[in-house]
């Protein structure tokens, strides 16, 4: 049937990279910053060769504008929701949040990485309708506030309607947020046209352009029209919503803010020429030090740093590739996959490129592991649900299963995540940014059976390319990954989930409070 038709091959490197435009406030003096932000349906070009395809984007583009705040400045958003009241995409009524009791549509932002009081947080409770004429049982205010009291790091906003999360950023909404200080400007590092944002995300579309997900799993559940996926995975890549991009740049250094906005997709990047590219941030901020890498592997959620040094490479192209499997870790590589975008080195240099990557990039603190007041096993765990689909728990307790995680205002504590799955679960903690102490095989079996933790070797240190402040962590497959963190400055209602955004809408992701 034609509606099931899906493009199998479209031409890499035949459009241009797009650069999201910076975000202009409604007001800025020197007390606040007040934005207004709103969702609508659009159409827009995402390869040359496709029909115009409808997509929702913050201020009626996909991905949505750049916000672009200094550490400590006070910002208020106003985010509002123009968007149809049926969905782009085929809503399953049966899952937690998307009954048919409410808003077909529904929408409510979370600054990923943001130090935000709950209100304005995007708890998934917390949603509206167009013009606000339904919100859900949390909602409290119209207006968010963020007081940005982080260092200088690469965040990213999208949405986070309970039950629909995955459709409503595969539908568009999602864009970057970048947090900047004197510090981070003193460093001279890439700056202005030379500091890119690169939201990668993977697509599928119909002949006619539209954008496909599945209505079904692969073996259909009798009686549900539609039904939720154990995972999706499009069959094309797009860098800031084009499909397999190229950019043309200068003989010199640049800077790349990496984010993998991919519903269930991870990207192991690398570059084809065999170059180092230069890591200088994780998910929260600057490295104490750069470091040369060949890859990194991002999961859905998880940041990037990287400067790229194109001198001396006049005339010459770099692909920039990927070959992690899907689903990860033991997927499939897809050979169509493997590219993402490709860098063009051609145009003449402005002027001389004064950057740096310096040698040295601040200091954060490192949390001990002394000074935990407690620690929490938690399991994440596969199971099936009435109809006999797979269904991701977090502690093996639905959404709705009372609180059991409250964490008191100002204390450290230790999580140990004890993965009892085959995936790689990309782990996201809202309000704080932690630390990965390391990683540990077990007896996944024994474990299971008994509820006690055999170890099957040693410790296994964080990669070097995740020894940073995080709010993002792979938890892989029959390993217990160890994470440590500081809770606050708030108090109240929060999430913490996993980012594969099948799991997190179905039904990986657990409220936790903050307590005095």
């Amino acid at each position: 049937m034609a509606e099931t038709q899906i493009v199998s091959s479209l031409t890499k490197f035949v459009d241009a990279l797009p650069i999201p435009p910076k975000l202009e406030p409604v007001k800025k003096d020197n007390t606040y910053t007040y934005y207004e932000v709103t969702m609508k349906e659009t159409k827009q070009s995402l390869h040359r060769d496709l029909p115009s395809t409808t997509v929702w984007g913050y201020e009626g583009i996909f991905p949505g504008p750049t916000i672009e705040v200094d550490c400590g400045e006070k910002v208020f958003i106003k985010w509002m929701n123009a968007l149809p009241k049926r969905h782009l995409l085929p809503v399953d009524f049966t899952v937690h949040g998307a009954h048919k009791d409410v808003p077909e549509v529904r929408t409510v932002v979370h600054v990923h990485g943001a130090v935000v009081e709950p209100e304005s947080d995007g708890y998934p409770d917390s949603w509206f309708s167009a013009n606000f004429e339904q919100v859900g049982p949390t909602f409290t205010q119209k207006i968010y506030r963020y007081d940005n009291y982080m260092n200088s790091c690469t965040l990213w906003y999208h949405d986070h309607a309970l039950g629909i999360t995955r459709l409503n950023i595969y539908a568009g909404l999602a864009g970057m947020y970048l947090v900047r200080s004197d510090f981070e400007r003193s460093l001279k590092l890439p700056s202005s046209a030379y500091d890119i944002p690169l939201i990668i995300q993977d697509r599928s579309f119909r002949p006619d352009g539209s954008l496909y997900y599945p209505t079904q799993p692969d073996e259909p559940v009798s009686g549900l029209k539609t039904s939720v996926v154990p995972e999706f995975f499009g069959n094309t890549i797009l860098v800031n919503g084009k499909v397999w991009p190229f950019l043309v740049v200068e003989p010199r250094k640049y800077r790349f803010r990496v984010v993998n906005a991919s519903n269930s997709r991870f990207y192991r990047i690398k570059l084809d020429s065999g170059q180092l590219m230069y890591q200088i941030g994780t998910d929260r901020g600057l490295m104490d030090h750069p470091i040369g890498i060949r890859s990194i592997t991002l999961a859905p959620a998880e940041r990037a740093d990287l400067v790229i040094d194109f001198t001396n490479l006049e005339g010459t192209s770099i692909v920039m590739t990927n070959d992690a499997p899907a689903p990860f870790p033991e997927g499939d590589k897809e050979i169509e996959m493997r590219d993402m975008m490709k860098f063009i080195v051609k145009l003449p240099l402005k002027h001389i490129d004064t950057s740096v990557i310096p040698s040295y990039l601040g200091n954060f603190p490192k949390l001990q592991t002394k000074d935990a007041a407690f620690k929490r096993f938690l399991t994440l765990d596969h199971t099936m649900d009435n109809y006999g689909r797979e269904i991701m728990l977090l502690d093996n307790k639905d959404w709705d299963a009372p609180i059991s995680e409250k964490p008191k205002l100002g204390s450290t504590e230790i999580w140990y995540l004890i993965n009892t799955t085959e995936d790689t679960h990309p782990i996201h903690i809202h309000l704080v940014d932690f630390q990965i102490l390391g990683r540990r095989k077990f007896n996944v079996e024994r474990f299971t059976q008994d509820r006690v933790i055999e170890y099957m070797g040693p410790p296994i240190p964080p990669e070097p390319q995740e020894c940073g402040k995080k709010d993002t962590v792979r938890a892989n497959p029959e390993e217990v990954t160890e994470i440590i963190m500081n809770f606050g400055p708030y108090t109240g209602l929060y999430v913490w989930h996993c980012h594969m955004l099948e799991h997190e809408d179905y039904e990986m992701m657990r409220p936790y409070l903050v307590i005095k």
